[in-house]
């Protein structure tokens, strides 16, 4: 007999031999449409074995890689920065002990706890971004710590130029003018993500990649907190991730997969191959 514990499919190495390790951020307080984004994490743990670990895609196997799955964080749902603070002890723990943190969301604010701790030890980082969502407000409400707000709390700590946006295709129009200023916006789709890869890896520099997945249009991907229409294909979202994990990733994640809001289970079974994908690119 043995404990019954649930991890991703073929992500049950141990955690010495491992070099991505799986955590989850189970928050959503800040979600301003509709919530349900904290169940994500562990339905696509539960929901992974409906998958192979086999992708035809890459002629790859999860089970020839050592992956470690550290289940969810018991988050604060109180306060945002005390979650925050949780997930970037999380991540710094993971990168101290030389390892590639893959965080799992969770709404997309969580993604700010793990880029703290990642540009701490890399201060020269960039991020690639996709998302539906430009996510630069200064606040949200009066919040500045918010989903809507990530991506400029993220600008905060690296400043200009470090941040590669794809697939924004809402925002305020002064979160458009300030991503003409301050990032560099590719809005709509993919366009222009081969040659800033190629400019990433020509310079050498550490990257954080982060997929909010409502990049995916609704269509493909109705089970999340704020579908925008006129999304990629998932194809093409395999493609790009196939892409960027050319460029020196040291941090990922993965978020807003609300999956109480597909009733069918597709979108859910869709984050399971995405991440699947994901992590054999990355290997």
């Amino acid at each position: 007999m043995k404990p019954n514990i649930e991890t991703f499919i073929g992500c049950d190495a141990d955690y010495e031999d491992a070099r991505i390790v799986l955590f989850g951020a189970p928050f959503d307080s800040t979600t301003s449409f509709r919530p349900g984004a904290r169940f994500g994490s562990a339905a696509m743990r539960h929901e992974s074995f409906g998958l192979e670990t086999y992708s035809p895609y890459q002629d790859k196997d999860l089970t020839d890689y050592a992956v470690f799955d550290s289940g969810d964080i018991e988050l604060c749902f109180g306060s945002a920065e005390s979650a925050l603070a949780d997930i970037e002890d999380r991540a710094r723990e993971i990168l101290e002990d030389g390892k590639l943190p893959m965080l799992i969301g969770g709404e997309h604010l969580v993604t700010l706890g793990s880029v703290r701790a990642v540009a701490e030890k890399y201060p020269d980082l960039h991020i690639v971004h996709f998302d539906a969502h430009a996510d630069l407000r200064d606040d949200y409400l009066g919040a500045r710590l918010s989903h809507a707000c990530v991506i400029r709390r993220c600008h905060d700590i690296l400043g200009d130029g470090r941040i590669h946006q794809f697939c924004i295709r809402s925002g305020e129009r002064e979160e458009f003018a300030f991503a003409k200023e301050h990032t560099d916006m590719h809005a709509l789709s993919f366009d222009g993500l081969k040659e800033t890869v190629e400019e990433l890896k020509a310079l050498n520099v550490p990257v954080y990649f982060t997929i909010d997945l409502d990049c995916l249009d609704p269509g493909a991907f109705p089970g999340t907190g704020t579908p925008e229409a006129g999304g990629v294909t998932f194809l093409q979202l395999l493609e790009a991730i196939r892409t960027v994990t050319q460029c020196r990733i040291v941090a990922a994640d993965v978020n807003e997969l609300a999956p109480q809001l597909d009733p069918t289970g597709v979108s859910t079974a869709t984050a399971c191959k995405v991440m699947r994908e994901f992590l054999l690119a990355l290997l």
